[in-house]
């Protein structure tokens, strides 16, 4: 019976996961005509494009700034999943209720309304006019500054939801154990909570840092062509650019980042339970 209830969901991983991606792996191996079809030919073309520095800087860029994001929601998400895990019941699912508000506004239509918010006659720039914080509008929009906004806004959910359930998972006699003992608060955070918590927030960490280092509707609505990430490239070369084994190369190289901080990340909880 439980092979029978199995097969659905593998055959789901192979036609979305594992198909998509070896396709993706092929392609990237592949040559491509004048015209920009691609030619069942092997070829390293792609891969040796990659050693361009402009690419390698792209690439860094897309890095760092998601590595910025996630780290902000991570400080911005924590305390609020740990208010809500350790709040009464009663409030628990009218407050988790407005953290996933959010998933019933449509994507663009937040992100829209983002720009508006940030663009030189947006609310922000006249209000910082009105007050006479600012003499003239900041550029706030088509930056990288206006892209972290997006990223954090877009991806804060998926920080909150995963902290949430390892913090509601606390045994609150752990915590009354640790101040019997003269453990003051941030001693019993450090000692007690940070860590029984870890799961949640690696995981977390890997829901904001994986998709927004591939994402491009943000960097491209918010960041404008002068800000430009490594999603922006790859959407360009199975678009306009017409070079599908590169923009294949460019994917391969994200999933192995991606497949090698996962490894990482399922290591070190593996040597903590050892531990534990």
């Amino acid at each position: 019976m439980g092979v029978v209830l199995a097969v659905p969901l593998v055959l789901w991983l192979f036609a979305l996961v594992i198909l998509p991606n070896l396709i993706l792996l092929v392609y990237a191996f592949c040559d491509r005509d004048d015209f920009g079809q691609v030619v069942p030919k092997f070829s390293l073309e792609a891969f040796t494009r990659l050693a361009d520095t402009s690419y390698l800087k792209i690439l860094l860029r897309s890095l760092a700034l998601s590595g910025v994001a996630t780290t902000i929601c991570v400080l911005v998400g924590f305390p609020v999943a740990y208010f809500i895990g350790r709040t009464s019941a009663k409030w628990q699912n009218k407050l988790l209720i407005l953290v996933m508000i959010p998933f019933w506004i449509s994507f663009l239509v937040r992100t829209y309304a983002w720009m508006i918010l940030l663009r030189s006659e947006g609310l922000i720039n006249a209000l910082l006019q009105y007050t006479h914080v600012i003499a003239k509008p900041l550029e706030l929009l088509y930056t990288d500054f206006a892209v972290l906004i997006g990223i954090v806004y877009a991806y804060l959910p998926f920080t909150i939801l995963p902290i949430y359930a390892s913090v509601e998972k606390l045994d609150p006699s752990l915590m009354e154990a640790a101040s019997n003992l003269g453990a003051r608060p941030l001693r019993t955070f450090w000692s007690v909570i940070l860590p029984l918590t870890r799961p949640g927030i690696v995981a977390a960490a890997l829901f904001v840092f994986i998709p927004s280092v591939g994402m491009f509707a943000i960097a491209d609505l918010m960041g404008g062509a002068r800000n430009q990430l490594v999603g922006n490239v790859i959407q360009n070369q199975f678009g306009q650019g017409r070079n599908w084994p590169f923009g294949a190369a460019l994917g391969v190289v994200l999933l192995t980042l991606f497949l090698a901080l996962l490894s990482w990340a399922l290591k070190k909880d593996g040597e903590e339970a050892l531990h534990r």
